[in-house]
């Protein structure tokens, strides 16, 4: 079992360079999961890169949303509701100074037992202070 976060999930969708590092984590086998976070950050980069960076259009940026979501409704990463590790991320957040949404692909990561699977450096650099297996992907 892996938790994959919204930077190296957002790298995949949107091509970002190093995005084929991620495909291997994708693969049922590992039974990938997130935190219902995921759909919110990856949809506000979505917007990011047609608004703010003016990098895709608008009917792109749907297409993107359509892709995403098609993954989550076929299981392809299991989301999990935040609120079920909330307080623990909270916890981790004041600990560590990192934010909420990062801490919550932690407090999963950390209660499932599983690896997480990042392209977050601060979120890496945390989770290896914390004990806990990391892959960052660059």
């Amino acid at each position: 079992m892996i938790v994959i976060d919204s930077s190296a999930f957002s790298k995949f969708l949107l091509n970002e360079e190093g995005w084929e590092k991620v495909i291997p984590y994708l693969d049922p086998d590992l039974e990938p999961h997130a935190v219902d976070m995921l759909t919110i950050e990856t949809t506000n980069v979505i917007w990011k890169y047609m608004k703010k960076y003016k990098l895709i259009t608008r009917e792109q940026a749907i297409g993107l949303y359509k892709q995403m979501t098609k993954l989550i409704g076929e299981e392809v990463i299991i989301l999990e509701p935040s609120e079920k590790y909330l307080q623990e991320a909270l916890k981790i957040a004041m600990d560590y100074d990192i934010s909420i949404y990062d801490s919550l692909f932690l407090a999963q990561a950390r209660n499932l037992k599983a690896e997480l699977i990042t392209s977050d450096k601060r979120q890496r650099d945390v989770a290896r202070e914390i004990g806990m297996e990391v892959e960052y992907i660059k």
